[in-house]
């Protein structure tokens, strides 16, 4: 796969050590800020994104559904119970009910007046920034078309297509790429694991977010030997972020990436 350093090729070039493969494998390991920087401010806000665009993170998750009057949300949970001084689900509430609500204030008092962004919002903010985005669409069977395709549609709108992709279950990505062919899509659907590198090939998928205890030096291979890149979901543990770069994913997960980039530098 173009891109790729092969080990057994570096090592045997002149002059590169051990101690340089393992700097090359950590510069190619992806620094991920899941929900932005979501351990230290408040996840999917406008200051947990720009917090993790100033670490000068390589991608940023975040979460997509859709309220009752069509509009793209960006949040995580189904409810706004959790982040917010509010409750309901987001398919119930309106734009306009969903921006009345503080959604920084649960996680600490210095981030009241936080609100929640619509898709259109956080791109405005990740605009220029050069950080590749991920972008998990919440979809259930009765808003599937529509969430999907007023997400693929700001994403070519947008001319993010190089610079963007979107996560979501098997049937809302193959939904997505029949929609835009030119996608980039990572399948959720990780169990059962056996078949997980094989059905997201199926549907022309080459990026896995598996689940963090999925991952083995095994499936990396797995994966590695059908193109495609493994970012696991997720670790904030120093251990865990050393055990999975030992396994040779090509990205990571995490809360804190802050951490992570400390680990990759150490």
């Amino acid at each position: 796969m173009e891109g790729t350093v092969n080990p057994f090729v570096l090592s045997a070039v002149e002059g590169w050590t051990d101690c340089s493969f393992v700097q090359v494998m950590n510069d190619m390991v992806k620094v991920v800020a899941h929900r932005g920087f979501s351990g230290e401010f408040p996840e999917n806000t406008r200051v947990a994104f720009a917090e993790a665009i100033g670490l000068r993170v390589d991608m940023i998750e975040f979460d997509v559904h859709l309220s009752a009057d069509g509009e793209l949300i960006v949040i995580h949970d189904p409810t706004v119970d959790r982040t917010s001084n509010g409750c309901g689900s987001i398919r119930d509430m309106s734009l306009s009910e969903i921006k009345a609500l503080d959604a920084g204030a649960w996680f600490g008092d210095e981030f009241k007046g936080q609100r929640f962004l619509t898709l259109q919002e956080a791109l405005d903010i990740t605009a220029g920034s050069g950080t590749r985005l991920n972008v998990h669409i919440k979809a259930y069977d009765d808003d599937r078309e529509k969430v999907v395709g007023l997400t693929v549609s700001e994403l070519v709108h947008r001319e993010l297509l190089d610079q963007a992709f979107v996560a979501s279950d098997e049937e809302s990505i193959a939904l997505a790429k029949s929609i835009e062919p030119d996608l980039q899509i990572c399948n959720l659907d990780t169990t059962p694991l056996e078949t997980y590198v094989s059905r997201s090939a199926a549907v022309n998928c080459l990026i896995l977010q598996p689940g963090n205890e999925q991952v083995t030096t095994e499936f990396v291979a797995d994966a590695h030997a059908h193109g495609m890149e493994v970012n696991p979901f997720f670790a904030d543990d120093v251990q865990e972020m050393q055990r999975l770069i030992d396994c040779g994913v090509d990205g990571i997960l995490t809360n804190y990436p802050d951490r992570l980039q400390a680990l990759l530098r150490s």
